[in-house]
């Protein structure tokens, strides 16, 4: 299965790696015109595409890998057209991550070209650290074997772990591409409802413009910085409650975390979302956070194509214990771009 990522993708943890272990495997290469010049390091990458360019990094620096028949120790070192090579691998969780598991999961929409997915509350996309197995991905794989044909399985996006609701998913390579050039021209129309601390006070619509990146003071989270990539999210508020507010948020750019960070950067943490500053409340520990509804033009027929999801039992108890109904039509339907 190819690794490669899309335009579209986010940036993937790396895995950590131990010393060299008896059971590792001695894998030769050869450099050819197009790495003439590269690092070794990244022209390890474009011939192991399975192993991340950090573990590969430390297999160098461990003495494992051999270039003319000489050990090379530095990642930075410069490779030449012709040259051949082995490098002694082991696996490690990054490179077993992709495996077909029997995943289950929602599908809203299937054709020849797209999956619609309704991501439940609780289940990753991708492997990543911590999660190497039992994600989306796996799951994808199981399902239909064409996947394995894919980058990341024809993932083009993502959502957070505890945020539930629709994603797009590409079935065939004409559709991958055609989704993350969609997306990356904001062709994809994504809306989500939230409950968050707070009662919304002034305009009931709200364009936030922030740029997000990296907390300096906290690796582990985002936020608005900086420097940070341009970032730019419409909420409308739908109810006020006595605890909160109730808001959908329609997203124009994807970066990671958005609605979360800038919910918190204009004072409505989201219900749950303990790293953003949120707490508990109606009865739901998760961020309260659903991707209700997905509208595109289909990218191989053209065809205009929308669907909607109702939020999971614990964001609609949540509601009721607010003192708050869900009313679709209302609250989403009707406000749809």
């Amino acid at each position: 299965m190819s690794t490669d990522l899309p335009a579209a993708a986010l940036d993937e943890g790396e895995a950590d790696t131990g010393d060299l272990a008896p059971d590792s495997e001695t894998r030769p290469f050869l450099i050819d015109s197009a790495l003439h010049g590269e690092r070794l390091d990244r022209a390890l990458v474009a011939l192991l595409p399975e192993f991340s360019r950090s573990h590969l990094q430390q297999l160098v620096e461990a003495g494992a890998v051999r270039l003319a028949g000489r050990v090379v120790l530095r990642p930075a070192q410069k490779v030449r057209a012709g040259e051949a090579g082995e490098v002694e691998l082991r696996p490690t969780p990054q490179s077993q991550a992709f495996r077909p598991e029997p995943i289950a999961f929602p599908v809203v929409h299937e054709d020849e070209h797209l999956l619609v997915v309704d991501k439940p509350a609780g289940l990753v996309v991708h492997p990543a650290p911590g999660n190497w197995s039992g994600t989306l991905l796996n799951g994808l794989l199981a399902r239909d074997p064409q996947a394995a044909l894919l980058p990341r399985a024809g993932i083009v996006h993502r959502l957070d772990k505890d945020t539930s609701g629709l994603m797009v998913v590409a079935r065939t390579r004409a559709a991958m591409d055609a989704l993350v050039r969609m997306i990356a021209a904001r062709e994809v129309s994504r809306q989500y409802l939230a409950l968050a601390h707070r009662r919304w006070e002034g305009p009931a619509t709200r364009q936030v413009d922030a740029p997000v990146g990296r907390d300096p003071r906290n690796r582990l989270r985002m936020g608005v910085v900086q420097g940070g990539k341009p970032a730019q999210t419409t909420f409308e508020w739908l109810a006020n409650a006595g605890a909160g507010c109730f808001v959908k948020a329609s997203l124009h750019t994807g970066r990671t975390h958005q609605i979360r960070v800038h919910m918190a950067h204009i004072g409505h943490p989201l219900v749950g979302d303990a790293l953003y500053g949120g707490a508990p409340a109606g009865g739901l520990a998760r961020q309260a956070l659903h991707a209700a509804r997905l509208a595109l033009c289909h990218p191989v027929t053209g065809q205009a194509l929308a669907w909607t999801s109702t939020p999971p039992g614990d964001m609609i108890a949540a509601l009721a214990a607010w003192g708050l109904r869900y009313n679709e039509q209302e609250w989403l339907t009707r406000h749809a771009p």
